[in-house]
């Protein structure tokens, strides 16, 4: 036993000698680390454009000024969300009641879309109406409405003479997406502990879900919160059918996720009349700083770069009442972003004449819907929904401790009714329903739609007008001719038998190093080979593995990174947060998709960069290498958008391990590290397959190509 360990030792340490031999990128002395260069380089064009949107609120002087910015941010997050569906029959049905003390509940199902159906729990007073009406969106509970700080709230405004209807959102409580329809299971695993699933089918946290289903609304040029939205806003529509809830009198107060909700609810729908939005609110910069890029529904396409920051979602509704809750301590929303984002917005309701209509609420708590908050969103829904200041307790005050703990706290959010008794569809999962669409089946019709659209268009111009289309849809500024931007440094080489190995550095762009290994036979064949690993450069450079095998044939070969893969990766631990679904990079891929930058345009460039020093390296005549292109993995998708932007570049393109369309990404309930891959909107322009036709489907091949989750496909496909 001891041998083996010993001889276990020795091959790691060997197999760790040989990757520190094959780096390339060394730290450099007060500088960046190669793991961090992606990030840096990200939040610096993050940093300028948030400048820039300081500058430009910092021109507004007066009232004129005021409306046309909140026009221009309705209009660009309607138009980033995808717009909104038709109003279609809400369908709505009341299917059972409870009794609560000094209050009742009401379990409603209705259709915010076509056999796409959202369950909920209205809570009234027991005195007669009409009432005004809180519609309450839940955060990221995976039990949803029947969480119980959401009950908590709904109850307290209830017993104040307010009606509240609390919600399932997709991807929790009774409308999960990603059911298990073959087993059973009692548990699933959030960050630090296994938790309870609200039903045997669920699989995934709703975090998991959401993110999920987002990547797909991506290549579609929509957002997962417009799903999200939609069905508040139909929920709003349900509440004024009512001829018991007063239809010009609605609030909405909503907790972390709800309250990013409500903070688009109340931006966009005029009929909320007061808002409470509850540990969200903070400044896109803190956010950044301190937590990173969140859920996919809390990320819009571009919003930084137009100027769109987490005050915007006030000033949108101003001047319209509104409270902010937040907590002192809450780590992932931080307070100080929230006390700037406060600032900025009573200036802009002053402009307007009415700084009293926004506030801020700072409890001395963590994250969550706490006693305080819920007190607070109360007041001000009965303040402004019933004209009336009422100091309103959830529970008698000298009946606290002093200090209260947070152990405290939470045992006074525990909920009246367990998940069971909130249950509006009969099997507890409305996914479970006869003829019930998922978003995956939605998004699926909706890309069938844009398909017969864009094979039309596509058909109808030319291959420059192809070919430019695609560079606007990925945000590349390859240019069609061979000149582009970079420098190159030689670090050293490596003598191995029968070829060298060079070390070269390319920085394509300030900000972005990029390493690579020129490995250099004997006698060149005149042949030379860029080498693209979606893992590193290091994965088949070991001796008597793949690369060897093409420089023993008189191969030059380029093994080379591009930014985000081998030494330049994250370091994000692709465990936490659901992240081992999407990729170490998640977090950085939506930093850039908020500035409007997409992973697979920047590498692009990258793999355009490498070209061009590979077509001029080591010639032996005046003319250019012909470049094979190997792309694996990761790699594979920015390959081919490469080659179909400079097909002349390459002799061959080979592309292996990697999928064929982006519509198997819209379709498929589950899958795995396809975060980088998406583009926002490119399935309205064109697919993967349209791109190889543009690189040359004569010299184009896919080598076992894989589904969305990584997994072998059995044919191979040109």
């Amino acid at each position: 036993m001891k041998r083996m360990i010993f001889a276990l030792m020795l091959t790691i340490a060997a197999q760790a000698r040989a990757d520190d031999e094959l780096r390339v990128l060394a730290p450099q002395p007060g500088g960046v680390a190669p793991g961090n260069l992606l990030e840096v380089y990200l939040k610096q064009q993050f940093y300028q454009q948030l400048d820039a949107r300081t500058a430009a609120f910092e021109q507004l002087k007066g009232p004129a000024d005021c409306r046309a910015w909140q026009q221009q941010r309705r209009e660009f997050f309607v138009r980033q969300l995808g717009g909104f569906p038709q109003r279609t029959p809400l369908e709505a049905r009341v299917v059972g009641h409870l009794n609560g003390e000094d209050y009742r509940v009401e379990k409603v199902i209705f259709a915010s879309r076509p056999d796409h159906h959202v369950t909920a729990n209205l809570y009234l007073p027991k005195s007669p109406g009409p009432y005004p009406a809180v519609l309450v969106p839940c955060g990221h509970s995976h039990d949803g409405k029947a969480a119980g700080g959401y009950q908590r709230v709904s109850i307290l405004l209830a017993k104040n003479g307010m009606a509240a209807l609390c919600y399932d959102p997709i991807g929790q409580g009774e409308r999960y997406q990603m059911l298990d329809f073959e087993h059973d299971h009692e548990h699933f695993k959030s960050v630090s502990r296994p938790l309870p699933v609200p039903h045997p089918r669920v699989q995934y946290l709703c975090t998991v879900e959401h993110t999920t289903m987002g990547l797909g609304c991506i290549l579609l040029g929509t957002n997962i919160a417009q799903y999200r939205i939609w069905d508040g806003m139909r929920a709003i529509d349900y509440l004024q059918s009512r001829d018991d809830i007063i239809a010009d009198k609605i609030g909405c107060t909503g907790n972390s996720g709800g309250g990013t909700l409500t903070a688009y609810l109340m931006a966009l729908d005029e009929r909320i009349v007061a808002a409470a939005p509850a540990c969200y609110l903070t400044t896109f910069r803190r956010l950044i700083d301190t937590q990173g890029a969140q859920d996919a529904e809390q990320n819009i396409f571009g919003q930084i770069a137009f100027g769109l920051d987490e005050p915007d979602y006030v000033m949108m509704r101003a001047p319209k009442p509104t409270l902010i809750c937040a907590g002192t301590r809450d780590v992932t929303f931080d307070i100080e972003g929230t006390w700037d984002l406060f600032r900025q917005s009573k200036r802009f309701y002053s402009r307007l004449g009415y700084p009293e209509r926004v506030e801020l609420n700072e409890a001395d708590v963590p994250h969550g819907f706490y006693l305080q908050q819920r007190e607070a969103a109360a007041r001000w829904m009965h303040r402004w929904l019933l004209g009336k200041d009422k100091v309103i307790q959830e529970v008698d005050p000298d009946s606290l401790p002093d200090p209260i703990s947070d152990e405290q706290l939470r045992a006074l959010s525990a909920g009246d009714w367990t998940q069971e008794q909130l249950y509006c569809s009969p099997e507890g999962q409305v996914l479970l329903m006869p003829g019930e669409k998922s978003v995956f089946q939605i998004n699926a019709e909706i890309e069938q739609q844009l398909q017969a659209k864009r094979t039309a268009a596509w058909q109808a111009i030319s291959v420059a007008q192809r070919q430019e289309l695609v560079r606007k849809t990925i945000g590349s500024s390859i240019p069609q001719s061979n000149a582009t931007g970079g420098s190159i440094e030689s670090v050293g080489t490596i003598q191995r038998e029968g070829y060298t190995i060079e070390k070269l550095v390319l920085t394509p762009e300030a900000g972005i190093r990029l390493p690579a290994l020129a490995f250099m036979p004997t006698k060149l064949s005149g042949q030379a080979c860029l080498y693209l690993h979606g893992i590193s450069m290091q994965a088949d450079a070991a001796p008597g593995g793949a690369i060897e095998t093409l420089v023993k044939q008189g191969q030059l070969v380029l093994a080379a990174e591009l930014r985000g893969i081998g030494e330049t990766e994250t370091g994000h631990d692709k465990q936490d947060y659901g992240r081992g679904r999407f990729g170490r990079d998640v977090q950085e891929m939506f930093l850039a998709y908020l500035i409007g930058r997409s992973y697979v345009g920047m590498r692009t460039e990258d793999v355009a960069s490498w070209t061009r020093f590979l077509s001029e390296y080591q010639t032996t005549s005046d003319q250019p290498n012909q470049i094979q292109l190997i792309a694996i993995g990761e790699a594979a998708v920015p390959a081919l958008h490469a080659a179909a932007l400079q097909p002349d570049r390459f002799a061959s393109v080979r592309l292996r391990n990697t999928i064929r369309s982006w519509s198997e990404v819209v379709r498929t309930p589950e899958t795995l590290d396809q975060a980088v891959n998406v583009v926002h909107g490119a399935l309205q322009h064109y697919d993967l397959t349209d791109l190889i036709d543009l690189a040359g489907a004569d010299k184009t091949l896919l080598e076992e190509p894989v589904d969305v989750l990584g997994e072998p496909l059995r044919e191979k496909a040109k």
